[in-house]
């Protein structure tokens, strides 16, 4: 039974609670809680479930658009695709997990942002992943240690996205010191919904049955969404036990059980237990309803004796599932479950009362007014100040050097951040369902096909960390332009986002001062480019030792393509075509690659960036593949314009022969090529197109330029003075990931 509060300041400190906490507690309660009560409001409050210091800054998010069906709130987001079908897709972060036990912590971060996908009726179709490290390749403990968090994290990801049948078509990884205390692994899964057939986390209908499906309830990941709430330390490896453990096979199961549930008229609502397990799940259904529930909770299918109503309140066991069902059809609903051999039991009801009322053996062991809970969750309005390392990193720019061309371009070309990394995605099954047009290691956007209605999908994760470090609100902006222009660069209409907001300790005035300009940032571009922000999740506490990353706002774009002859691939096509730049470079070498690979530095004024010109690119690139005028296309991201061009003769086996503007041997415009200006994009077209283009191009004021052609294969890449047979760049490029971090 619940043991009786001896020492409430301890007991308080144990759940990161407070003094003024307790007595709100009191308030809400109208008398002393117990210590099941203490819990639960510690989940629920804790920064992972209330988003208490971020909620502030949330608020003005664009989140509708006449295609959004359903924005931040529910499981997960929902965009209308056209011919009565939906996509349902969030990005969600397990950092804290992954860092202590990287198989299982990623593994879980994987089957717990798909289960938010199928729970809302949908099939998950395909998964990214955006995944960063510290210096894996340094020869020390640092290094050794991210070498392992990469295999652990990457194997974990396979496993259970490749048990589950569903692709991972692409992602991104990045290495930084800011990392090496932190890991970040934030997981993406998009699915596939008829939009009649949509269900939500809701629970409603005075005496409807409540009913516990999928694994039994252990105490592993017990008090997990607590321990994400703070920071590490050297010691956190004590905090193994509060890691989840999955099993994508019951999650198989699990995921065909609810298919086959949604296709009869037998539920309500349906909730994951995510963080916070029973917890969340109870409160958020019936609070959504504004209704009351009782749980018998000695009913709760458990894996191991001696348990009671702490651990099962509070256990954040993987595959399970609170369902509310319709009176009367619970034999149905048991039969489905029992049928795909899972656990079910019915656990209580929905009840008028608006409290959420525990019991244990017939005995009253909890009673919290629910809407009391959620509305009183604080909401913390934390202090904030610029960091002071800001003046002298805006001051660091980047210098002219005397290394050539050629140097520089084979050193950025052959490192971590560059080369490719089939290593990991060679781990991921990326052909399942037969729908991947375009996977991972292709280049900017993932493609797959919507079958059902003949429609392409095109995703692209991606957060410029150093861009955000220098300048977090122009960094924000050009994560959601990036996401946004790879998807656009395929043909697509670009229609939504996700985010996944990873911050340090915001009770460091300095992180809330970042999170503060991030946000402004995605608001700004997201109204600008009409990408409404549908789903996503925010991970603070990403500190050890009083060191915190760099502010990571990662962001998925989602775009469409309803006429599947448009879409466009990232590799050269054809010798004898043209090579077009379309925009403007300029001395943009802030937070660039070039300056992390020459000077070891992160410093200068990042790139501006003009969100109504990023619009207009977008709208010209889809013009032009509709008008079938475009042959491949590329961003211009790291490493330049030089690497950009690389990238996609290697992607097509093709040889180039370009002049550009800059193709000066002197100072900084040697290294022009290098540069990483904003809203621009590297076109392949055939000579007939040019002058077509041209005069596309002055309808949306973009200028181009004539930079070069596609050769034969033999002739090798040549750029101003760089040159290099294609041989030898494949062997850089393909072959650096595993040399330098000793892979086996």
């Amino acid at each position: 039974m619940i043991p009786p509060l001896e020492n409430i300041l301890e007991v308080l400190r144990n759940h990161k609670l407070d003094q003024d906490d307790y007595e709100q507690i009191k308030q809400i309660l109208g008398r002393e809680p117990n210590l099941l009560e203490i819990a639960i409001f510690s989940a629920m409050w804790s920064e992972h479930c209330s988003y208490k210091s971020s909620k502030k800054y949330l608020k003005g998010f664009p989140t509708t658009a006449p295609w959004v069906i359903q924005g931040p709130g529910e499981n997960a987001g929902v965009i209308d695709i056209g011919k009565g079908y939906g996509a349902v897709f969030k990005i969600e972060s397990h950092n804290h997990p992954s860092f202590i036990e990287p198989h299982a912590g990623a593994a879980t971060g994987v089957g717990g942002i798909m289960r938010d996908i199928f729970t809302m009726g949908a099939r998950p179709v395909a998964n990214l992943n955006s995944i960063r490290f510290g210096e894996a390749h340094r020869e020390d403990e640092i290094g050794k240690k991210h070498k392992y968090l990469l295999q652990g994290v990457t194997g974990g990801i396979g496993d259970y996205g490749n048990c589950m049948g569903v692709p991972t078509i692409g992602g991104e990884t990045s290495f930084e010191a800011c990392y090496n205390g932190n890991i970040l692994v934030n997981a993406f899964t998009l699915g596939i919904v008829k939009n009649n057939e949509i269900f939500y986390g809701r629970a409603e209908g005075i005496g409807n049955p409540v009913i516990y499906v999928g694994s039994k309830t252990g105490i592993d990941g017990l008090g997990g969404a607590v321990m994400s709430s703070d920071s590490f330390t050297q010691n956190s490896q004590s905090l193994r036990p509060t890691v989840q453990i999955g099993d994508p096979f019951t999650e198989k199961l699990l995921l065909e059980a609810c298919l086959e549930l949604f296709q009869k008229d037998l539920i309500i609502g349906i909730q994951d237990m995510g963080a916070a397990g029973l917890t969340s799940s109870g409160f958020e259904m019936a609070g959504r309803s504004g209704s009351g529930m009782r749980l018998d909770l000695d009913k709760v299918p458990m894996r191991e004796a001696n348990m009671g109503p702490y651990e099962l309140m509070l256990s954040e066991s993987q595959e399970r599932m609170l369902i509310c069902a319709k009176k009367g059809c619970e034999s149905e609903v048991i039969d489905i479950f029992q049928k795909w051999e899972l656990d079910v039991s019915i656990i209580g009801e929905v009840t008028n009362s608006g409290n959420m009322e525990l019991f244990w053996h017939g005995k009253k062991c909890a009673q919290i007014p629910v809407q009391a809970l959620s509305e009183n969750a604080p909401v913390l309005d934390r202090p904030i100040s610029k960091p002071k390392y800001l003046d002298k990193a805006i001051e660091n720019e980047y210098k002219s050097n005397t290394l050539s061309q050629q140097h520089i371009f084979e050193k950025l070309l052959g490192s971590l951040d560059i080369a490719d990394k089939s290593w990991i995605y060679s781990q991921y099954d990326s052909t399942v369902q037969t729908n991947t047009i375009i996977g991972s290691g292709e280049g900017d956007g993932s493609v797959i096909r919507i079958k059902e209605i003949d429609t392409f999908l095109v995703m692209n994760v991606n957060s410029p960390v150093r861009y955000c470090y220098l300048d977090p609100r122009e960094g924000a902006k050009i994560a959601v332009a990036i996401a946004g222009r790879n998807c656009a660069i395929r043909g697509a209409q670009v229609l939504a986002i996700s985010d996944c907001l990873n911050f340090g300790n915001p009770q460091n005035p300095e992180v809330m001062w970042q999170f503060k300009e991030a946000t402004e940032g995605i608001k700004e571009a997201c109204q600008i480019l009409k990408t409404p922000v549908i789903s996503g999740n925010v991970s603070f506490y990403n500190q050890t030792d009083s060191k915190d990353i760099y502010p990571t706002p990662t962001i998925v774009g989602v775009g469409k393509i309803s006429k599947p002859d448009t879409l466009i691939h990232a590799s050269l096509k054809k010798s004898g075509n043209y090579l077009v730049l379309a925009g403007e470079i300029g001395q943009d070498f802030g937070g660039s690659l070039i300056q992390k690979i020459i000077t070891q530095e992160c410093g200068g004024k990042i790139p501006f960036i003009d969100l109504k010109r990023e619009l207009l690119l977008w709208h010209f690139i889809q013009e032009g593949c509709v008008k079938k005028l475009i042959e491949s296309a590329k961003d211009i991201g790291k490493g330049g314009l030089g690497i950009a061009l690389a990238k996609m003769a290697l992607l097509g086996n093709k040889g180039i022969k370009v002049k550009t503007p800059f193709s000066s041997t002197q100072g900084l415009q040697k290294d022009m090529i290098f540069s990483q200006s904003q809203s621009c994009v590297i076109l392949e077209i055939a000579p007939q197109n040019f002058s077509i283009l041209k005069n596309l191009g002055e309808k949306y004021s973009m200028p181009l330029t004539l930079i070069g052609e596609v050769v034969q294969e033999y002739e090798g890449i040549h750029i101003d003075t760089i040159s290099l047979e294609l041989s030898q760049a494949k062997h850089i490029f393909f072959k650096s990931f595993e040399k330098i971090l000793k892979l086996s």
